[in-house]
């Protein structure tokens, strides 16, 4: 189930974003600046095209996932490979870092 997510989820939301990767992770790809998330995908390139297809700019999303079992945000995803930018899968820059991780615990309500 992919779902662009604007406000905090519920518990049964949570579980359901949660099912496709066994249950305990939710891999995310965020907006930045919309402050939205699309949830719920095997893979972040879906939730990506998602969140294009709703009006979201490439520059501003980036991909990564929670582990609900570890409770912690991950930061990586191959959408986030972006040569003279971020030139890892992970996200380097710590501002995004913590702005990836502020909006997702917000809106997963973790």
């Amino acid at each position: 189930m992919i779902k662009v997510i604007s406000e905090p989820v519920s518990k049964p939301e949570l579980a359901e974003l949660a099912k496709e990767i066994g249950g305990f992770f939710i891999k995310v790809v965020a907006d930045l600046e919309k402050g939205v998330i699309c949830a719920g995908a095997k893979m972040h390139v879906d939730e990506e095209q998602e969140l294009l297809k709703s009006g979201s700019r490439q520059k501003n999303l980036w991909g990564g996932g929670y582990d609900l079992d570890e409770e912690r945000s991950t930061y990586d995803s191959i959408i986030n490979n972006r040569p003279g930018i971020n030139p890892s899968e992970e996200i380097i820059d710590p501002k995004l870092r913590k702005d990836f991780e502020k909006l997702v615990k917000y809106l997963l309500k973790v």
